[in-house]
């Protein structure tokens, strides 16, 4: 992927979720979620969907950056506090990276920079074609 703003431009679900790109760079990434009315849940917090969204977008941002095709294999968040209303960032960072494997961790906050979650994801990266 030479062009990691088109790959994120391409996300139609993240798109449609309002999620938006803050920075990209080789293992790293960071997005935004302006919180609204469609991602409330039955509690009046955000579903965990949404956060999971968005965390996963950040990993696919991360993961993607060096140019070689990526895919989640494995994917965990666990939720630390309920969010309700303004901003939510998801920055992801990588932490293990090999020919074939690579693992990244997501942490999302809110507007006070509080955890809201923790997100891990490994990424199967596909083989580059030889040239």
């Amino acid at each position: 992927m030479d062009d990691i703003t088109g790959f994120f431009d391409k996300d139609l679900y993240a798109r449609e979720n309002g999620i938006e790109l803050l920075h990209v760079g080789k293992g790293v990434a960071g997005v935004r979620m302006a919180i609204q009315e469609k991602h409330i849940n039955s509690h009046g917090t955000v579903h965990g969907g949404a956060i999971f969204t968005l965390a996963d977008t950040a990993f696919a941002l991360a993961s993607n950056s060096h140019g070689i095709p990526a895919s989640a294999i494995n994917a965990h968040i666990s939720y630390m506090k309920a969010a309700r209303s303004g901003t939510l960032r998801a920055e992801a960072r990588e932490f293990a990276l090999n020919p074939r494997l690579a693992s990244y961790t997501v942490e999302v906050t809110d507007d006070a920079g509080e955890k809201i979650a923790i997100f891990q994801g490994m990424a199967y990266r596909k083989t580059p074609p030889r040239r």
